[in-house]
C-alpha cells in the first residue's frame, strides 16, 4: 500500500506538458504571387508563456552593400541589437517610428553601434547619408514568431494548441499599422496550413 501511494504520489509531481502545435503559413499578395519578409506573429487566446523570449537568430542589422541585412528583423521586447558597419563608407542609422526614436550617428567600417528595443511594434529604419537605405525591426512580446521566406513561406513550431490570433504585417501591408489578424485554430498536436492573401501597394 505503501509503494502505491509513493508512486500516486511520483505521478502528481510529473509536469503535465502544454500540447502544441505547427503552424504553417503561406502569405501571397492579390496577384498569388509569394511575399516574403512578411512577419507572422501568433498570440493564443490562452496565453502566451511566461519566460524569456528567444529566437535562434542574432539580434543584428549589418550595413553591407549599402543596404540593411537582414532587411527585417524580429527581435523580443528587451533585446539590444547590434549595427556593424561592413561597408567601406559611414553611416548614421536613425529612426523615428513611435516605438523605437533613436540615432547611431556617424559611424565607420569595422565599428559597430548598438540599441535596446523596450517598447513592441514596428521600427522603420533610416541612414541619413544613404536615403536608399531602408530597412525594419519587428519588436514583439510573444514567441512565437516568424517571417516569411522567398517562397513566402513561414513554419512557427510549438505553438500553444487552441483559439489563436495570427499577426501578419509587413511594411507593404494595405492596413492599419500595415497588419491583419486572422483567427486560427491550433491543433494539440500536427500541423495547421494557412494560405493568406494579402493586398499590398
Amino acid at each position: 500500500m505503501r509503494s502505491l501511494i509513493l508512486c500516486a504520489l511520483s505521478l502528481c509531481l510529473v509536469p503535465i506538458t502544454a500540447q502544441a502545435g505547427t503552424v504553417a503559413v503561406h502569405v501571397v499578395d492579390a496577384a498569388g504571387k509569394p511575399v516574403s519578409d512578411a512577419v507572422i506573429t501568433i498570440y493564443p487566446t490562452a496565453g502566451v508563456p511566461k519566460r524569456p523570449i528567444r529566437f535562434p537568430w542574432t539580434n543584428e542589422v549589418m550595413q553591407k552593400n549599402i543596404a540593411f541585412n537582414p532587411r527585417t528583423l524580429i527581435v523580443p521586447v528587451g533585446a539590444t541589437v547590434a549595427f556593424p558597419n561592413q561597408d567601406k563608407v559611414r553611416h548614421h542609422v536613425y529612426s523615428f517610428s513611435k516605438p523605437a526614436r533613436f540615432e547611431l550617428k556617424l559611424f565607420g567600417k569595422d565599428q559597430t553601434r548598438s540599441y535596446t528595443f523596450t517598447t513592441p511594434g514596428a521600427v522603420a529604419l533610416g541612414c541619413n547619408i544613404h536615403d536608399q537605405m531602408s530597412g525594419f525591426i519587428k519588436v514583439v512580446d510573444t514567441p512565437f514568431a516568424g517571417k516569411t521566406n522567398g517562397s513566402g513561406d513561414a513554419l512557427i513550431p510549438a505553438v500553444t494548441g487552441g483559439a489563436a490570433r495570427v499577426i501578419i504585417w509587413h511594411p507593404a501591408l494595405r492596413a492599419k499599422s500595415n497588419e491583419i489578424i486572422v483567427p486560427v485554430q491550433v491543433p494539440d498536436t500536427g500541423t495547421l496550413t494557412r494560405r493568406l492573401q494579402i493586398a499590398t501597394r
